[in-house]
């Protein structure tokens, strides 16, 4: 039952902060952020649980990497909504949450075994970074859809559901830009403790070690990925891709990553299906 209670909390979130945004009205949004914020204790408790009783960091495998990056997701939206007081982009942000916490949900009585390949300090910091980085793309990619909501609005003179609900598009536009820049630094990051890591590991005879290279679907997509987010930042410093363009950007370079996650990481993936 424990299992289940971030994603039925994520769920009434997300219809909460659905009614807030339709109504506007305060004391929703006030409940949509105390369901949010319950789910994401709920999720820290359950977290801390499967650690005291596995006697590591659930990070192994698909299922505890998708639950890690929901958590990180809830808390860094959380952290947003606190500061700026804008419960805008609450829907958007706890519809993908209840979407993505029923996987881990399912599968919460499927923990894997650390296998002595993945003690190293190097690995976690690894797995943390891509997380990291996943959750900062996931609120680009919320602030890109929104961003070409209002524009499309704007765009059709018809000033009404979500221009009278959403930031300014110069506002989404910016807070897009910064989450894509801590998101490529944090994966970044990822990539090169990954790439050393790989190398200590290389010698091992597990056939997943073997298996590390440029071929696997799930380090290509993740270069992939670094790829896309490169060209995003490069485009709006150099060509002057802000705005809408930004936005498309941000949304396809989250498909790769969504992509990488559940098809590639449970059924593609030869070095990383651990």
């Amino acid at each position: 039952m424990l299992a289940w209670l971030p994603f039925v909390l994520y769920a009434a979130a997300a219809a909460a902060y659905a009614l807030h945004f339709n109504q506007r009205n305060a004391r929703v949004g006030r409940v949509a952020t105390g369901l949010l914020a319950g789910g994401v204790l709920a999720h820290t408790f359950l977290i801390g649980m499967q650690t005291v009783e596995a006697g590591y960091a659930p990070l192994v495998g698909t299922t505890a990497a998708v639950s890690a990056f929901v958590w990180l997701l809830g808390l860094a939206y959380l952290y947003v909504e606190l500061t700026t007081d804008e419960k805008a982009m609450g829907t958007f942000v706890t519809v993908l949450l209840a979407a993505l916490a029923l996987l881990p949900a399912i599968h919460a009585s499927e923990m894997e075994p650390r296998p002595a390949l993945l003690r190293s300090p190097l690995f976690t910091v690894h797995v943390l970074s891509m997380l990291f980085a996943y959750a900062s793309f996931a609120l680009a990619f919320v602030l890109g859809v929104t961003y070409v909501l209002l524009f499309k609005e704007i765009k059709a003179k018809h000033l009404g559901f979500f221009y009278a609900r959403l930031p300014s598009l110069q506002v989404l536009d910016v807070m897009n830009g910064r989450a894509i820049i801590v998101g490529w630094l944090f994966l970044t990051c990822g990539l090169i403790v990954g790439g050393f890591w790989a190398t200590q590991i290389h010698a091992s005879p597990d056939p997943r070690a073997q298996a590390m290279s440029v071929g696997d679907p799930k380090i290509l997509f993740a270069l992939l990925s670094w790829a896309m987010y490169s060209f995003a930042l490069f485009a709006r410093r150099a060509i002057g891709w802000s705005g809408r363009r930004a936005a498309w950007l941000s949304a396809i370079g989250f498909v790769i990553v969504l992509l990488n996650f559940v098809p590639v990481g449970y059924f593609l993936t030869r070095s990383h299906n651990f």
